[in-house]
């Protein structure tokens, strides 16, 4: 890869127009290798259909955030008239853009219609492009970077886009006495520079159904978002609703971790894979491999405690990971780990056989897109 030109120690910026494009059409196609990956697991019992579907709803809004940017930096390297600057990922931890990215996308969402009305139509950015190229025998740049955000606002405005903050949404599930919904949201980790998911069981013993309760479901929703860190443990997030929320019943709690993305071409992690990707000397498009990591933590009974001077109320107790007391250290009833992959890398990788990888599962990628699960 050309020199990418550093902003940090840690970030880098992508300089280069044809690494550029390398680096979103390889997000493309890991985004639709990732619906596959659900699918599977749905099929061996890892996943729910409802989990997947909500997974893959994410899973979809990441992949319109990696188009938009491919829009908006796809005349990354060439001389457009203006400076417009370039990609900044995370090249030794996550191997995906930098918190600060997705946060400019939201702030550009806002102001998106302002800049389409000063925009030409797509159909005169062409007309105009043929004129240029045929009249007057020059590559068309200006007009190229005009169509490029052209395109990036539009998608902006017309799709689904995972934000920095995807706000929490709740699908109810039946219930009688106590009405059972699946609470669902996701942010894009400041602290990790990581997509992440997060589900959570709830039932909900309160008058008024939680997502019409003009009180308890603002406060619920801030209460959620101000708690999706990375580095607070799963049991600490529960808790901390099950005592703020004394009507509401927090029975189980997933997080998804969508990476990092490992690249030889693109990132400087260390360890095991780094050497393994070097070794594969992956074609383009197969230079790769995405962990994703789920983090569960289930109640598995309920007490009583005092509230004020003549109720009670129920408390969650939570199960943990029992094995060598990892679980107080992790917080969490169990984690699972994967890996996806292509054929090539996962090849060395099963030579080499590094430590540590004995237990992580292993979805391989056919160059036909096929996905296989080795245990």
């Amino acid at each position: 890869m050309p020199n990418s030109g550093a902003l940090t120690v840690d970030f880098a910026a992508l300089t280069d127009g044809l690494a550029a494009r390398r680096y979103f059409a390889k997000f493309r196609a890991i985004s639709d290798h990732l619906i596959r990956v659900s699918d599977e697991m749905v099929s061996d019992g890892a996943l729910g259909d409802l989990d997947a579907a909500i997974i893959n709803a994410y899973v979809d809004r990441l992949a319109n955030t990696f188009q938009a940017l491919g829009h908006k930096y796809l005349l990354t390297g060439r001389d457009t008239g203006k400076f417009f600057g370039s990609l900044s990922m995370d090249r030794v931890e996550s191997g995906f853009p930098v918190h600060r990215e997705v946060l400019t996308m939201a702030n550009d969402a806002q102001q998106a219609s302002r800049h389409l009305a000063g925009l030409p139509s797509v159909k005169k950015l062409k007309d105009d492009m043929i004129r240029e190229i045929v009249g007057e025998l020059t590559p068309p740049t200006r007009l190229q970077f005009a169509m490029s955000q052209r395109l990036y606002y539009e998608a902006l405005e017309s799709k689904d886009i995972f934000w920095a903050q995807n706000d929490p949404e709740a699908l109810w599930q039946g219930g009688t006495d106590r009405r059972e919904y699946v609470v669902h949201w996701a942010v894009y980790d400041s602290q990790t520079n990581l997509p992440t998911i997060y589900l959570m069981d709830v039932e909900d013993s309160g008058r008024t159904p939680l997502p019409r309760d003009e009180r308890r479901w603002p406060e619920a929703q801030n209460h959620l978002i101000a708690q999706s860190l990375a580095g607070l443990k799963l049991l600490t997030i529960a808790k901390g609703f099950d005592q703020d929320f004394d009507y509401l019943h927090p029975k189980r709690l997933r997080r998804i971790h969508v990476g990092p993305m490992y690249s030889h071409t693109f990132t400087q992690q260390t360890g095991p894979l780094r050497e393994v990707l070097a070794e594969a000397n992956s074609p383009v498009g197969e230079d790769w491999a995405l962990a994703w990591t789920v983090e569960d933590l289930q109640s598995e009974s309920v007490k009583s405690e005092k509230s004020g001077w003549f109720s009670t109320v129920e408390r969650e107790v939570y199960a943990l990971d029992p094995f060598a007391g990892r679980g107080a250290d992790t917080g969490a009833s169990g984690i699972s780990r994967a890996l996806i992959l292509p054929e090539r890398p996962y090849q060395v990788l099963a030579e080499k056989n590094p430590a540590g990888f004995a237990e992580i599962r292993k979805f391989v990628v056919s160059p036909k897109g096929r996905v296989i699960s080795h245990r």
